[in-house]
C-alpha cells in the first residue's frame, strides 16, 4: 500500500481529505505510483504530468523520505520505505520566487532600482 500526499489543491480536486493510499502493481516508481493515482482519480490527469509526454510539469515536486526526487528518473524505484507504506510519496506545489526574492520582499526597500526619468514640460 503506497501512502501520497498531495497539495491542497489537489485534493480538493480529486475531492479528498487527507493522504491517498493506492496498491501498485509491479515495481514501486514515480510512474507506475502516478499511473495508479491517475487511475483512481481520473481527473487528476494532466495536473501533475503533461498529457503527451508524462513529464512532470514545471511547478510540481516529489519528496520522499527527506529527499527530492523531482529530478530522478520516473523509472527509477522509490524508496524502500515509500514502497512499503511506512513513509508517504509527497507531490509539492513548488513556489516561486526565486533567489533574492527575500531581498526584495518590501517594495519600498528596492534601493539598487532607479525610476525612469521623467520628462515634464515647464509651465508658467
Amino acid at each position: 500500500m503506497i501512502r501520497i500526499i498531495l497539495p491542497q489543491h489537489l485534493r480538493t480536486l480529486a475531492h479528498v481529505d487527507d493522504e491517498v493510499t493506492l496498491d501498485v502493481k509491479g515495481p514501486v516508481t514515480q510512474r507506475s505510483v502516478l499511473d495508479a493515482l491517475e487511475a483512481r482519480y481520473p481527473v487528476l490527469r494532466g495536473t501533475i504530468r503533461d498529457h503527451v509526454t508524462e513529464q512532470r510539469r514545471a511547478f510540481i515536486r516529489f519528496f520522499a523520505c527527506e529527499e527530492d526526487l523531482s529530478h530522478e528518473s520516473p523509472d527509477a524505484p522509490l524508496p524502500d520505505a515509500v514502497a512499503s507504506g511506512t513513509e508517504p510519496f509527497i507531490v509539492l506545489g513548488a513556489i516561486a520566487g526565486g533567489q533574492g526574492a527575500a531581498e526584495h520582499s518590501d517594495p519600498l526597500r528596492f534601493t539598487d532600482i532607479e525610476p525612469p526619468a521623467l520628462q515634464l514640460p515647464y509651465i508658467t
